[in-house]
């Protein structure tokens, strides 16, 4: 038998057998040092992504040495993708905040704890409290993100405070409410491989979401996928169709297929007339969106587009519509992801196997994020502005009535304008690094050296946001501290501590106890003493809400029935069987959220993005994800030695062959790619994957967001990052 040399099974490049995770020492790796051998296993949820995948972790002396994919967990079925495969290894990167830095230099805890309360009563003090913020994230458990959410609104007396899932999940959280009466993203990973007809909407799960797109690769029931995106994606590649859409015609096109639908027969008229309202004045809306207005706006044939429809109606009742970015990240973002919405409720495709109008997340917790930051919403889904909800709320959490905000934070794009107009002086970022993934880059970073007091919360003290605080409080990532993940089909994973956290870096959990101790207010927290007593608290605060989980017995439940979906409330509680309630999907009884239990069609005018192209910048810029290795700011995946050999080395700029005769280009040739705003050198990479007229850049290079121009959606206030003008050159 061969013989491996001495290393870890991370470090090994050959396949990854069950046999070799079981029996290590039959394939020679005996040979590692005995303190790398596992002798205990533990389970995780994965750290990056939405999707939640379920870990194995091999530990050693109660550590982790190696991780495998967890053949049980009902999310990835044993599968993993690059970025879970090394998400240990890249925790062991040099540049970890192990010690506080206060102005650059290391200081204790006791000195950055008082420096920072100091700073921040000051402020808020003379300057009314909103004169600080904090901004979060989805990447934080989601006990960790309600802590912080409750300590600074009903400790610290703060107003304001958002997340970066502002930038990803904003839209679906917005178009849900409205449409369905909560934020209920209604399906289950199953509805992949139970699809007749799957309708992928500026979505790239290939890459994006890959373990998802596993699951569809999984349907027998050889389905359509369709795939609507300007690019020519790897999902697209995959598809039976794709329609190539001019940039930011989504919404002309919703309405279009909406048209034909109807005129063709394909409405399931009994659902509408018993679970929906305002279809009348949708049908009315829809008699302007003929196929010959569609197809001019969007570039698709009529014949296509015909087809496209007629594809929908025959695949009904098994019809799923899946959007993310490329959807949330736009001008009329809301509206658009209402008009997919619109599609699903108007052929009856939703509350049943393979159907549903479905949001894929973000983040690993950007669905916590919407439950229990605190932000714009109140815990547990509730609003700020009425009072029952602050009410109820109150006595869940064991909070004061009084130190409940009567009102939700702004949005994050109206901190920062806040912050530009001197009122607000103060910001504290947690595990984000909005330097460098925030829209118009150099605007942010103007706005962020304005500041008075900037705080960074993060694992890493070099992000191109922690370079500009004041004060960086080193935390602890993923695996080095538990809590739990609500991924994007609304499963609950808990995650454990697996290792240790470098230096004196420390769980967000434990910083924001002691920043409550040093501000004085942990008196109002006694009963927030761990991830799971906290847990019990957002546990009573979603009873009777949609949202319920009254019915999870703590952590060990989660972990013991890998993973629960909400709602789970407690009269259902003693039914739950974690075998056959792997996969639930919401509204299977016809039941929505809204006061009539109606789903609501929402619709406006689609109007043009504010930037277009001119003569002096012809090409439309487009961003997004580049590879299954990168993850948003590489903050993380830019460590590991292992996905940095699965990425370009530089940044590459796709651009079509038309464009690129015309400008004189070649492939590999150096290039200038310049906006209003700013501009950067790229590699020109010629491809028919984009349109003539359009580029691509991938989102991970830290140069990007200064060209992206700044619009937003004014229901989702989320940035458009897929609309910019620009202009290419040698």
């Amino acid at each position: 038998m061969k013989k491996l040399p001495a290393m870890t099974l991370r470090e090994w490049d050959g396949p990854l057998t069950a046999d070799l995770v079981r029996e290590p020492a039959r394939f020679g790796l005996g040979q590692v040092p005995s303190h790398l051998l596992p002798d205990a296993t533990t389970t995780a949820i994965c750290g990056f992504c939405s999707t939640g995948c379920g870990l194995k972790v091999h530990l050693k002396d109660g550590a982790a040495v190696n991780l495998t994919p967890d053949p049980d967990y009902p999310v990835n079925l044993g599968a993993a993708c690059p970025k879970g495969w090394e998400a240990l290894s890249v925790l062991d990167s040099p540049d970890r905040a192990k010690m506080p830095l206060l102005h650059g230099k290391e200081v204790d805890w006791d000195t950055a704890l008082r420096y920072f309360c100091d700073k921040m009563r000051g402020i808020l003090d003379q300057h009314g409290p909103e004169a600080a913020a904090f901004l979060s994230t989805g990447q934080i458990m989601f006990e960790e993100m309600a802590f912080l959410g409750a300590l600074a609104k009903f400790g610290m007396g703060m107003i304001h405070g958002d997340g970066n899932t502002r930038q990803c999940m904003a839209t679906a959280v917005t178009a849900y409410k409205e449409s369905f009466g909560f934020d209920a993203p209604p399906f289950t990973y199953a509805d992949f491989e139970e699809s007749d007809v799957l309708v992928f909407i500026g979505a790239n799960p290939c890459i994006a979401h890959p373990i998802m797109w596993q699951r569809v690769l999984r349907n027998k029931r050889q389905p359509e996928i369709i795939v609507v995106d300007p690019r020519t994606t790897e999902t697209a590649m995959a598809a039976t169709q794709h329609y190539a859409i001019k940039p930011k015609s989504d919404l002309t096109l919703l309405y279009g297929l909406a048209h034909l639908i109807i005129r063709d027969g394909g409405v399931d008229t009994s659902f509408v007339e018993q679970h929906t309202s305002r279809f009348e004045d949708f049908q009315s809306f829809l008699s302007d969106f003929h196929p010959a207005r569609v197809s001019q706006e969007t570039g698709i044939s009529v014949h296509r587009l015909v087809h496209f429809a007629q594809t929908i109606i025959s695949g009904t009742p098994r019809v799923s519509f899946w959007w993310t970015m490329g959807v949330n990240q736009g001008h009329q973002a809301t509206r658009t992801a209402q008009a997919i919405i619109n599609l699903a409720l108007m052929t009856g495709n939703i509350g049943k196997p393979g159907t549903g109008a479905n949001s894929i997340t973000g983040q690993c917790n950007a669905m916590g994020s919407r439950l229990f930051s605190n932000t714009t919403s109140l815990l547990g889904g509730h609003d700020f502005r009425n009072p029952r909800h602050r009410e109820k709320v109150a006595a869940a959490a064991g909070i004061p009535l009084e130190r409940i905000p009567d009102r939700p934070s702004l949005a994050y794009d109206q901190i920062l304008k806040a912050a530009d107009e001197g009122k607000v002086k103060a910001l504290w970022f947690v595990a984000t690094n909005p330097s460098h993934s925030w829209i118009d880059q150099n605007e942010i970073n103007r706005i962020l050296d304005k500041l008075d007091f900037v705080v960074v919360q993060d694992m890493y003290c070099t992000t191109e946001t922690a370079k500009r605080a004041h004060l960086v409080l080193p935390a602890a990532g993923w695996g080095e501290k538990e809590g739990c993940f609500i991924n994007s089909e609304r499963r609950i994973g808990y995650s454990p501590k697996v290792y240790r956290a470098p230096g004196q870096a420390l769980a967000d959990f434990h910083i924001f106890r002691l920043i409550a101790h040093y501000w004085g207010c942990d008196d109002l927290f006694r009963g927030w003493s761990s991830p799971e007593a906290v847990f019990r608290v957002l546990q009573r605060c979603t009873e009777d809400q949609p949202c319920d989980i009254t019915g999870i017995n703590g952590h060990e439940m989660l972990r013991k029935s890998g993973g629960v979906q909400w709602p789970l409330p407690r009269a259902q509680s003693s039914k739950f069987e974690a075998s056959s309630w792997k996969e639930r999907r919401l509204f299977e009884d016809g039941q929505f959220f809204n006061p009539d239990k109606r789903a609501k069609f929402v619709f406006d005018a689609p109007e043009a993005a504010s930037e277009q192209r001119s003569n002096e910048y012809p090409l439309i810029l487009i961003t997004g994800r580049g590879t299954s290795a990168q993850w948003h700011t590489e903050t993380r995946t830019g460590k590991s030695a292992v996905l940095a050999k699965m990425i370009p080395e530089e940044l590459m700029l796709d651009l079509n062959p038309l464009d690129a005769t015309r400008l004189g280009i070649r492939d590999g040739m150096h290039v200038r790619v310049i906006s209003k705003r700013a501009e950067l050198t790229a590699k020109a990479r010629l491809t028919n994957c984009v349109s003539p007229g359009e580029v691509f850049l991938p989102m991970h290079d830290n140069r990007v967001n200064q060209l992206t121009h700044a619009s937003f959606d004014p229901h989702s206030r989320q940035p458009s990052y897929k609309h910019s003008a620009v202009r290419v050159e040698k």
